[in-house]
């Protein structure tokens, strides 16, 4: 094997492996938000769910997946954390019913935390999927149509397209008066969503800015090269 052929394998390894890294990271990081995210508490004074300061990393962790490994695996990656999160909530939600056994003291506790609000998690779930695969989109625009330079740019423009439809989504579906949901218990008046709304973007905008710098961790593809992303 030539020597340029050794380091474009040594180059394609490395890629492999921080693509790799990647995707645990954000499927772990969508648990823990989606685990977060079902208590509520306040920022100045305003209310957010706890799962922001945490799951806006993720729009940049699925841009390294984008551009480690391509856009199908970025969709598969959005989809499959989707269904692990759904049967996680399913299956806290099960577990949460099963009766303690009479040593166990914190039955009670454990499921007044770790028993889903159903309502939050599909609304959460929900907002992953449409927003994440819009995100995959406006990136894979960009490296073709646009320039391949810049990374930077390309991971700030993604998210600044996905998080506020994220936002809407959630926010809305978790405690927006929506027709057949004006009785349950999560309803909120819409001046008090809008907040959650505003101050949810604010805190995702944010950390979504800190998190740019994760796009240099791998090395970049040749996009007009991989026919997987012809």
């Amino acid at each position: 094997m030539t020597a340029p052929a050794v380091a474009v394998g040594k180059i394609g390894n490395s890629v492999s492996r921080v693509g790799i890294a990647a995707v645990g990271a954000y499927v772990g990081a969508q648990v823990i938000a989606d685990i977060t995210s079902v208590k509520i508490g306040t920022v100045f004074g305003l209310a957010v769910d706890m799962g922001t300061w945490i799951y806006p990393i993720t729009f940049t962790l699925r841009d390294v997946v984008h551009k480690a490994l391509g856009r199908h695996a970025a969709r598969t990656l959005v989809l499959t954390a989707a269904a692990v999160n759904l049967a996680m909530a399913a299956y806290l939600q099960w577990v949460a019913r099963q009766p303690s056994d009479p040593s166990y003291a914190l039955g009670n506790e454990f499921a007044a935390v770790l028993g889903p609000l159903w309502r939050i998690a599909i609304a959460s779930i929900l907002a992953e999927v449409v927003s994440e695969l819009l995100d995959t989109e406006v990136y894979h625009w960009f490296v073709r149509r646009v320039t391949t330079r810049h990374q930077w740019a390309r991971v700030a423009l993604s998210n600044a397209a996905s998080i506020p439809v994220d936002n809407v989504v959630f926010a809305v579906g978790a405690f927006g008066a929506l027709p057949f949901l004006k009785d349950h218990p999560l309803t909120l008046p819409w001046p008090a969503v809008w907040s959650i709304f505003l101050v949810n973007l604010t805190v995702k905008g944010a950390v979504s800015a800190l998190s740019l710098p994760l796009i240099y961790v791998s090395a970049d593809r040749d996009w007009h090269a991989d026919p997987e992303d012809a």
